[in-house]
């Protein structure tokens, strides 16, 4: 089948090639439907269509060049064979190959092994540098699935992750992430969800879970002036805060008119939106919007961001450094690294080295790439 590098390829035609190229024992388990949701993307964020092609085009790993999946699997057994563990080799391998050039490996080391590699590579290793790898051997959608059900089991929640995640996946991402966790974890995510938080923070969770925001790049002056008109009376010219409102346009409309609309409301305000949300918010539900403010702003300035905070002062939120450097890895990476770099005067790279240690500091240097 004859495709146009970068044209317009529908999900049939993609599926179609991917299938042609003899991935017949990927294509068993659902995750492969997963990874091929991943890769069915807009024509403008294909990089190019190598089936072991990264996710993104601005990620810091990319595909490994004269990949071959049996090889890697023999270097990695050979990594946990005998007494202690080459972690280095491991580093090597899982490091610096794309998403779906390890889930070939972990193939060929089922076929070669008989063993299941995350479970071997679980079993020889230990702490956050076991996290990374093990995060890094799952399909996007699955690691998100497995990291929102580590927020919300056993006591406690941890909010930080559902609003990290839902607030910047896209309607696709997060259809997918709501398909594999009720496989994977036999329930909704809006019923896990929605027995884990509560009040106005669980309502706009549910509807970032509906997938439903506008995705088209149109804007509608009049309506933009109208919903900054609306969210201003909502809050700041008010008493109390109708948050329905902020809802209601920020979880619905598209990133473009949310621009205009932002633009709008200082206008009317004299503030910008991100302050009013903090002067008429708390807790979660402040979190949230902002959140999804600063994502339709700009995502690896968001991102950049939540590594900064999880890594300045006292002590280190390994949970949200290693959730952030996993999954945006192979997507924008790079452009994360730009934005620490202009908002702080400090490279990511030293921000790791100084607050990390040991194969945990080495892998997360290897996923961020150079200074």
């Amino acid at each position: 089948m004859a495709l146009e590098v970068g044209g317009p390829w529908t999900e049939l035609q993609l599926k179609a090639t991917v299938c042609c190229c003899c991935l017949s024992t990927f294509l068993l388990s659902f995750r492969t439907k997963a990874l091929l949701d991943q890769l069915c993307r807009p024509p403008d964020q294909i990089h190019h269509h190598s089936k072991m092609a990264a996710i993104g085009n601005r990620g810091t790993v990319t595909e490994a060049a004269g990949f071959d999946a049996a090889a890697d699997a023999e270097k990695l057994r050979g990594a946990m064979k005998g007494t202690g563990t080459d972690e280095a080799a491991i580093i090597n391998v899982v490091a610096h190959r794309t998403i779906a050039q390890r889930q070939r490996i972990k193939e060929a080391y089922k076929q070669t092994v008989g063993k299941d590699l995350a479970d071997d590579l679980s079993s020889e290793l230990s702490g956050n540098f076991r996290s990374v790898v093990l995060g890094l051997l799952m399909l996007a959608p699955v690691y998100d699935a497995y990291e929102l059900r580590n927020a919300m089991k056993g006591a406690g929640t941890e909010e930080a992750c559902l609003i990290d995640i839902l607030a910047s996946r896209s309607n696709n991402e997060i259809k997918t992430i709501n398909e594999v966790y009720k496989r994977e974890y036999g329930k909704t995510l809006e019923d896990a969800v929605s027995g884990d938080t509560s009040g106005m923070f669980k309502r706009v969770l549910v509807s970032l879970l509906t997938s439903g925001r506008d995705e088209s790049d149109k804007v509608d002056d009049a309506q933009a002036v109208q919903d900054a008109k609306d969210i201003y009376e909502a809050g700041e010219a008010r008493w109390g805060t109708d948050e329905v409102k902020f809802l209601t346009v920020l979880c619905v409309r598209n990133r473009n008119h949310l621009l205009k609309v932002f633009q709008e409301y200082q206008k009317i305000s004299g503030k910008d939106i991100e302050k009013s949300i903090q002067s008429e918010m708390s807790g979660s539900l402040e979190d949230v919007f902002l959140a999804i403010v600063k994502c339709i702003k700009s995502k690896p300035a968001f991102f950049a961001e939540r590594l900064y905070k999880s890594m300045k002062g006292l002590g280190t939120t390994d949970s949200v450094l290693i959730r952030i450097m996993v999954s945006r890895a192979e997507i924008d990476m790079l452009d994360i690294k730009s934005q620490f770099q202009k908002i702080y005067g400090k490279s990511l790279h030293s921000f790791i080295k100084g607050d990390t240690s040991g194969d945990y500091r080495k892998i997360l240097l290897e996923l961020c790439g150079g200074e």
